[in-house]
């Protein structure tokens, strides 16, 4: 009975060591901004966001929303009462993917529509990674 009760004892002790050298997170860190206005386009989404102390715009192309491009995630709140907000992931430093929280009607405030023959190649130029500022 000692053998056993110093037994647990001694992995009670030993066990935390093990558990620090595994990183459980992988390296991953996301930040989340509201979104003020999106405006779908035939290239992707240009998202106004909300950083630090301006209104900054950004595109995420359609091709990240495939499952093939698997860079961007849309995610349409359940509540009509919830703000729209943009989480970007990052893993290890690198841009990882970006979830995109909206509204589900499109009839929403932050749902917007762009004049015809608008210039938006500007915002798609970099389909690799994402040119965020926070």
């Amino acid at each position: 009975m000692k053998k056993i009760i110093f037994a647990f004892v001694f992995m009670a002790l030993i066990m935390p060591v093990f558990a620090q050298n595994t990183p459980r997170d992988g390296g991953l860190y996301c930040l989340n901004v509201p979104v003020e206005r999106i405006f779908p386009t035939k290239d992707g989404y240009i998202i106004m966001y909300r950083s630090s102390t301006i209104i900054d715009t950004i595109g995420l192309p359609n091709d990240w929303f495939s499952f093939s491009g698997g860079k961007a995630e849309m995610v349409q709140l359940a509540d009509a009462g919830d703000w729209p907000s943009m989480t970007v992931f990052y893993r290890d430093g690198e841009f990882s993917h970006v979830k995109l929280y909206v509204h589900r009607a499109k009839s929403h405030h932050t749902w917007g529509s762009l004049p015809t023959g608008t210039d938006v190649s500007r915002y798609f130029q970099d389909q690799e990674t994402l040119n965020f500022r926070f």
